[in-house]
């Protein structure tokens, strides 16, 4: 019991950081219902990033143009707005980065507010898509499998960033825009070799964490991948609406799901 009502009070979002700054609060006004999301201030950049495109009004009658049952549900793409039925999304946002911001105590549990991002090797946010997620619950033997999907990335993260391999990248890269196909067959075999060789610090998902998505689910894999910095605290049941409706191409909904209005609710406590 004294296990469940510490994952009830993380999830809820009702605790302040150890400066006992009170989160702000905006209220996402969908047209399958309204939910409340905190922001953390331990994630200062993506705080104030997201605060001043939702005084811009920039979500307002945008799309939630990308949506995966049991997984997350995507919006913020800028041209959304008017989109034809159809049309291909989710790769329009405004023309910066926000640099990522991994935080341990913040994860990928249900509810998490957090940044959509290109494939890039700094691992920097959108500056306008994000999403929320949904998941599902997790047991020990989903635990582990999603730890080692963390760890296969983290482990090609850090060889993609380690200045040794910057000229065989750079080759294979050539290679691949003469369409070389011997040539890329032979290079990304070093790299490959060059990866499972990569040295790194292992990721443990932390057993709080393990409790947390047991009792509430979300998506692990994506720990150490993408930045949390937020947390649905009212409006839980928006996200399985919006999960749940049919879907075309590239995970579009059949039926636009509209961002009609993003407003924060305590700007006197920033």
């Amino acid at each position: 019991m004294k296990k469940l009502l510490v994952i009830l009070i993380l999830l809820l979002g009702i605790w302040q950081n150890s400066q006992g700054q009170v989160r702000p609060q905006i209220e996402i006004q969908t047209s399958k219902g309204n939910l409340i999301v905190e922001l953390y201030h331990e994630t200062p950049q993506h705080r104030d990033n997201f605060l001043k495109l939702v005084q811009e009004g920039v979500y307002d009658s945008l799309l939630f143009h990308r949506v995966i049952q049991e997984f997350m549900i995507q919006g913020g793409d800028t041209q959304s707005k008017n989109a034809a039925p159809g049309e291909a999304l989710g790769s329009s946002d405004l023309p910066y980065q926000v640099p990522a911001e991994f935080h341990p105590d913040l994860f990928h549990k249900k509810g998490a507010l957090a940044a959509a991002r290109t494939n890039n090797p700094l691992r920097a946010s959108s500056s306008t898509q994000f999403y929320l997620v949904q998941g599902k619950i997790q047991n020990d033997s989903l635990l582990i499998h999603n730890e080692g999907r963390i760890n296969n990335f983290l482990q090609r993260h850090f060889a993609v960033n380690n200045p040794d391999n910057q000229g065989l990248l750079d080759s294979l890269n050539q290679a691949r825009e003469r369409k070389d196909s011997i040539l890329v067959r032979e290079l990304s075999e070093i790299w490959e070799s060059r990866i499972s060789n990569q040295e790194f610090e292992k990721y443990s998902i932390p057993e709080s964490h393990r409790q947390v998505y047991k009792q509430i689910g979300g998506t692990p894999h994506l720990d150490q991948n993408y930045t949390v910095f937020g947390q649905v605290i009212s409006g839980l049941e928006v996200i399985d609406a919006i999960a749940a409706v049919e879907t075309g191409p590239r995970d579009r909904p059949l039926e636009n799901v509209y961002i009609l209005k993003m407003k924060w609710l305590n700007p006197a406590n920033p």
